[in-house]
């Protein structure tokens, strides 16, 4: 894997009609910024080889519609990616992820948040980029990272579906 890109689902309902937490489906706001985040994430070049997806309604749909903009991607759902620690979700990049060149998390907070937060600050990174990053990671936002030969993390860009898009 020589890029990682962290994308947190959009916009969800508050409460799903059966209460569970995992079958919650994105709102009509939602539904628009995960349209948007796959557009920005191509136009800037930016299109995964394997998309890990957590089981949830939410990232499901997420990714749907984010799709048609990122084409040609493997997709696997990953159970172990729904309400997971920041180290579950980088145990699941270690499983099949090799061979991708850029590998794509469709996932939860506060695990990616946190992972991000983590990678950064084992990197080489800047304070403007840990700052950017630490201030939060509302929905439909993606973290993308690059590696450098000792496998440590760099910030390429973050993108946000509501403002603007990042570097």
């Amino acid at each position: 894997m020589q890029r990682l890109i962290l994308f947190r689902h959009a916009k969800t309902e508050n409460r799903a009609v059966d209460g569970e937490d995992i079958d919650r489906a994105l709102t009509e706001r939602g539904r628009g910024d995960a349209e948007r985040m796959g557009r920005m994430l191509a136009e800037a070049g930016l299109t995964p080889d394997l998309v890990l997806v957590s089981p949830a309604v939410r990232t499901r749909e997420t990714w749907e519609l984010a799709s048609p903009a990122l084409p040609g991607a493997r997709v696997e759902v990953r159970e172990g990616l729904y309400d997971a620690t920041p180290e579950e979700v980088d145990a699941e990049l270690g499983v099949g992820t090799a061979e991708a060149g850029t590998v794509m998390v469709i996932g939860h907070n506060p695990s990616l948040h946190e992972l991000a937060m983590e990678l950064l600050s084992d990197g080489h990174s800047s304070p403007a980029d840990l700052e950017r990053v630490s201030v939060g990671f509302p929905t439909a936002t993606a973290a993308v990272f690059t590696f450098d030969a000792e496998m440590r993390a760099n910030l390429q860009g973050l993108f946000h579906a509501r403002g603007h898009g990042g570097e």
